[in-house]
């Protein structure tokens, strides 16, 4: 039998509605904060009515925090209850203090399980794990989601390349768990220290990506399995506030696969206006998340910030039925140059066309919108030298495109160090 979140969708949207019942008088009963934004009305118990609810938001997470610390008035189990907390990486604001129950953390390894495994993880395999271990949700919960497979997970965390290195080759490590700019550090250090040793001499057969955007970049994707000789898989989707990972690609389709139907409820909004948008294929839009099953802080319509556009509703190759979507980027990094949409995945995407850029980038906004023209600050590799027709091949590429026009300023090799976990690529330097 499939397992519930696979199930055909009748079958699944009756389980869906039966989990949202019991949930939604949970959180109206546990939630002060919902009970505030919802005014004292009760929730609708049918999940097609969820739009008549008000949307919820990071900024007023972030307020309720601030007033109620450290969990905030969203917190609904009692304390006693709490048996693990997490904090969000803080990169697009101040970070969060996640309350996760035992159930919580059971769950959240469960759906993140199933995000390594269809990206290819298995008992064949000795994993590195390399994100944050220090409070970030992406270091203890996801080395879980890793050992769910079957694998044998190496806790590593950041910091220390050299030391990896050693140990990859000691030990055999045949994959890696880290963000897509991480393979740019390790080949840093085994150029510097390790002379002779190429990247593919590691052994790395597959590497589970995450953390930050890029993977989507088929340049990137060719870059790995050139100089790595792996597999590259976006292995690791999720949003921090609602489930660390419940989204991968399997080997047969580089979108992402939705699979948590059993725990999280999905609409698209428009982000500018909130209106609700179908969830079907060729449709762009905001993701929204309500948890259908959640102790310690259940959200309810919860805003995401990530736009992202489904691609498909059919059933993949690999035998999943849900819908498979691309992440085009995140609300707050959005940047309008007159009139379009620009995001630093689309940045990235022409950067890593460039053999003469190290693929290192940045959008140093220094003045306040709108802006006319995107200003791009993109680092040059070791070996290729700065010219005004590389500026002008680049800013014309960008144009092609985008339809954005953009002042591109060379930087030297080594202007920007490499992060060993999220990049900010886009800098709002105005006050």
């Amino acid at each position: 039998m499939k397992p519930l979140y696979q199930q055909d969708l009748a079958q699944l949207r009756t389980a869906q509605q039966e989990l949202w019942q019991r949930q939604s008088r949970y959180v109206q009963q546990s939630s002060v904060f919902y009970r505030d934004l919802w005014q004292g009305e009760s929730p609708p118990r049918r999940l097609d009515d969820l739009a008549r609810l008000p949307l919820s938001s990071k900024a007023e997470l972030r307020l309720s925090q601030a007033q109620h610390p450290p969990f905030g008035d969203y917190l609904a189990a009692v304390r006693e209850q709490v048996t693990r907390l997490h904090r969000t990486s803080g990169t697009t604001g101040q970070a969060m203090n996640l309350a996760l129950s035992a159930r919580d953390c059971e769950t959240t390894e469960i759906v993140g399980g199933r995000a390594q495994r269809l990206a290819g993880l298995g008992p064949a395999h000795t994993v590195v794990h390399c994100l944050n271990y220090q409070l970030w949700m992406g270091g203890v919960t996801d080395h879980m989601t890793l050992e769910r497979t079957g694998a044998m997970v190496v806790p590593f965390g950041v910091g220390s390349t050299r030391l990896l290195i050693e140990t990859i080759r000691e030990v055999g490590i045949n994959a890696i768990s880290c963000t897509p700019s991480y393979p740019a550090v390790i080949e840093k250090t085994l150029a510097e220290h390790f002379p002779g040793v190429e990247p593919r001499d590691l052994g790395l057969e597959l590497g589970l990506f995450g953390g930050e955007p890029g993977l989507d970049d088929p340049a990137l994707r060719r870059r790995l399995r050139d100089t790595w000789g792996m597999e590259p898989r976006n292995a690791n989707y999720g949003v921090s506030d609602v489930m660390c990972n419940f989204a991968a690609q399997c080997e047969f389709d580089t979108r992402l696969h939705f699979l948590a139907a059993d725990l999280l409820f999905p609409e698209l909004i428009d982000p500018d206006s909130g209106a609700s948008l179908a969830i079907e294929a060729g449709v762009e839009g905001e993701l929204v998340l309500t948890h259908l099953q959640r102790d310690c802080q259940p959200l309810v319509r919860f805003r995401s910030g990530d736009i992202i556009a489904v691609d498909d509703t059919s059933a993949c190759e690999c035998g999943h039925e849900g819908i498979r979507f691309r992440v085009v980027g995140r609300s707050d990094d959005m940047v309008v140059v007159r009139g379009i949409n620009v995001f630093p995945s689309m940045i990235a995407a022409v950067v890593n066309g460039f053999e003469a850029l190290s693929g290192n980038y940045r959008i140093p906004l220094d003045t306040p919108p709108p802006w006319d023209r995107l200003p791009v600050a993109v680092e040059l590799t070791a070996v290729a030298s700065a010219s005004e027709g590389l500026a002008q091949a680049i800013e014309a590429a960008i144009k092609q495109a985008l339809g954005a026009g953009a002042t591109v300023t060379l930087m030297p090799p080594g202007s920007y160090e490499l992060s060993e976990g999220k990049t900010q690529r886009v800098l709002r330097n105005y006050q």
